[in-house]
C-alpha cells in the first residue's frame, strides 16, 4: 500500500501561520537594495502551503493570480474554503508535488515560494521541485525559499534524532503524535539532567530544548518529527538549484542586508577579502551560526544602473504598520540587540505616524530640513521593515482592485474568530499582505462594522460571543470570574484598540 504521506507528519494539522516573506511585494525593495531588477508579479505559486492562510491573504490582497498545493487534504480543504470565501483568483490543490508539478494547466510564474518545506522532504521531491522551477519560473522570475541551515543546526541535529527515535520506538502510535512529542521532550530533559558528555561538548543544546518545550505541539510535529529532516549548507542549496538556472539574489530577511547589525568590524573586513560572492555567503553563515535562511533567488539576475536603482527606490512607497509611541528604537541582529539612532529614526517614524503611504522620495524631501539624506532614509526603512514596523506598499491601482476580495476574506476570518484564536491576521489591500490582528481585536472590529461606536459596546459584543461558549478572559495567568470583571477587562482592551490600532487598520484598508 502506498504511503501518501511520504514520511511527513499528517495526523496533525500544521499551524495557521502567516509568513510575510511569501508576499512577492516584499521582494521588490530587497532587490532594489541590492541593485537588481525585480519583475511585476501577476502569477505566483506556493508549494506546501499548509493551512493556506498566506496564499489566500496574498491572493485576496493583490491582483496576482495564485496557485498552490499541499498534500494534506484536511489542510487543502480549509485553504479552499478560504479561497471560495474571498472570491480571489486562487487555485489550491491537495496533490503531491509530483502530481501538481506535472499538471498541464499551470501557467508560468513570476514568483514561486516555499516556506520551510525544503528541509522536510525527500531528495526525490526536491528533484521534482527543482525541475518544476526550471520549467515554470519565468525568465527574471523570483524564487523565495526558506530552510533549516548548517552550521546552525549542527549541534542540535543529534538531539533531534534521539527524540524522533524515542517517539518512534518508545512512543505509542495509539496515543497520537502530541503524546509522543511530549514523551520525547520529557525523556530528553531527563537525559540532559544526567550531564552527558554530549551536553558538555554542546552546551547550547539544553537551551534549545527549553525553547522547543515552549512551542505549539502542532509546530513541533512538523518542524522536528518528520521522517525527512535535512538542514543544508548554503552551497549545497546552490548546487540543488543550479539545474533550474537560478542565481542567488539576496536575503529575504531585511535585517540581513545591514552588516552592522550582524557582523563585527573585523568580520566585515574579513568577508570583504573573500573574492567569490557565493563562498562569501557560506563564510557569513559560519560567522553568525546561521540556523534558518530566508532567501530570494532569481532566474537571470539583471543589474540596474545607479540611476535606475535610485529612481526606482525613490518611487517605492512604504507605510507605518505599528503604533508610533510603542516602537522601541532597538532591533536584534546576530550581534544581539542594537540601539537605533534617535536623530535618524525618530523623525522618520514621527512623519509616518499618520499611517499614510509615502514614497522614499517624499520622505527624502520632507526630512531634508532634519538633515537626513536619502541613503540614511533608505537604510532606515530597510531596518524598520525587517523589524516589522513598516511595510512596502503596492500601487494605488492594485490597492483599489484588491479592496473587495480583501474585505470578503476578512469578513470570513472575523467570523472564524468568534470561535477560535487560530488565525490572527487579516488582509490589507495596501500592503498586499497580512496584518496582525488578534482574536479579540477582530471581534472589536466586527462590532464596529456592525455599527457599534464605543469601546464599551465592543466589549459587550465580544463578551456575548465568549460567554455563549463558556469562555473567560485570562489576566495575569488567572481566569476572570464574573461577567463584570470580564467586561471591564475587555473594555480596557477595546479602548487600547481604538487608540492604537484602529487608525492604522483604517489606513491599511482593513477597518
Amino acid at each position: 500500500m502506498t504511503d501518501w504521506t511520504a514520511g511527513y507528519v499528517a495526523d496533525i494539522g500544521y499551524t495557521y501561520g502567516y509568513y510575510t516573506e511569501l508576499n512577492p511585494l516584499r521582494a521588490r525593495m530587497a532587490f532594489l537594495n541590492n541593485g537588481l531588477a525585480c519583475p511585476n508579479f501577476t502569477t505566483a505559486c506556493e508549494l506546501g502551503f499548509g493551512q493556506g492562510l498566506s496564499a489566500n491573504i496574498h491572493a485576496a490582497a493583490s491582483n496576482a493570480q495564485w496557485f498552490g498545493t499541499d498534500f494534506n487534504p484536511a489542510q487543502a480543504g480549509f485553504a479552499q474554503e478560504l479561497a471560495v470565501a474571498s472570491g480571489a483568483s486562487v487555485k489550491l490543490f491537495d496533490e503531491a508535488f509530483a502530481d501538481f508539478c506535472a499538471r498541464p494547466d499551470l501557467p508560468e510564474f513570476d514568483c514561486i515560494g516555499l516556506h520551510g518545506i525544503w528541509s522536510w522532504i525527500s531528495d526525490a521531491n526536491r528533484a521534482v521541485i527543482v525541475d518544476f522551477i526550471r520549467r515554470k519560473l519565468r525568465v527574471g522570475g523570483v524564487l523565495y525559499i526558506s530552510y533549516n541551515t548548517l552550521p546552525g543546526w549542527a549541534a542540535f541535529a543529534p538531539m533531534r534524532h534521539l527524540m524522533t527515535e524515542h517517539a518512534e520506538v518508545l512512543g505509542s502510535e495509539g496515543r497520537g503524535i502530541i503524546s509522543r512529542i511530549d514523551g520525547a521532550l520529557d525523556f530528553a530533559e531527563k537525559f540532559l539532567a544526567t550531564n552527558p558528555a554530549f551536553l558538555r561538548a554542546n552546551p547550547l543544546v539544553g537551551e534549545r530544548l527549553q525553547q522547543m518545550k515552549a512551542h505549539n505541539r502542532h509546530y513541533l510535529a512538523h518542524e522536528y518529527f518528520n521522517r525527512d529532516w535535512h538542514p543544508m549548507h548554503f552551497a549545497t542549496m546552490a548546487q540543488w538549484l543550479e539545474p533550474a538556472k537560478l542565481q542567488y539574489a539576496c536575503s529575504a530577511n531585511y535585517l540581513d542586508h545591514v552588516d552592522a547589525l550582524n557582523l563585527s568590524a573585523e568580520q566585515q573586513a574579513f568577508l570583504a577579502e573573500v573574492p567569490d560572492a557565493m563562498y562569501r555567503e557560506s563564510v557569513r553563515d559560519f560567522m553568525v551560526n546561521q540556523q534558518f535562511r530566508k532567501d530570494y533567488w532569481v532566474k537571470g539576475a539583471r543589474k540596474l544602473s545607479p540611476l535606475e536603482q535610485a529612481e526606482t527606490m525613490r518611487a517605492q512607497r512604504v507605510v507605518l504598520t505599528a503604533y508610533r509611541p510603542d516602537i522601541l528604537l532597538k532591533v536584534k541582529g546576530a550581534l544581539g540587540e542594537v540601539s537605533l539612532k534617535e536623530d535618524i529614526y525618530a523623525p522618520i517614524l514621527d512623519l509616518m505616524a499618520d499611517h499614510q503611504p509615502r514614497s522614499l522620495g517624499q520622505l527624502e524631501v520632507a526630512l531634508r530640513p532634519k538633515g537626513l539624506n536619502f541613503q540614511q532614509i533608505a537604510q532606515a526603512c530597510m531596518i524598520l521593515i525587517g523589524a516589522g514596523h513598516v511595510a512596502p506598499v503596492q500601487s494605488k491601482q492594485d490597492t483599489a482592485a484588491a479592496g473587495k476580495t480583501s474585505k470578503t476574506i476578512n469578513a470570513h476570518l472575523q467570523d472564524k474568530a468568534r470561535g477560535s484564536n487560530d488565525m490572527s491576521f487579516l488582509a490589507s489591500p495596501v500592503t498586499g499582505g497580512g496584518v496582525a490582528v488578534a482574536r479579540f481585536q477582530q471581534l472589536f472590529l466586527k462590532a464596529a462594522q456592525l455599527g457599534m461606536r464605543t469601546p464599551a459596546e465592543w466589549a459587550n459584543h465580544c463578551w456575548g460571543v465568549l460567554a455563549a461558549q463558556g469562555q473567560r478572559i485570562m489576566k495575569d495567568g488567572k481566569a476572570l470570574e464574573t461577567p463584570e470583571e470580564n467586561i471591564a477587562e475587555l473594555t480596557t482592551q477595546a479602548q487600547a484598540f481604538l487608540d492604537k490600532q484602529m487608525p492604522m487598520l483604517r489606513a491599511l484598508g482593513v477597518a
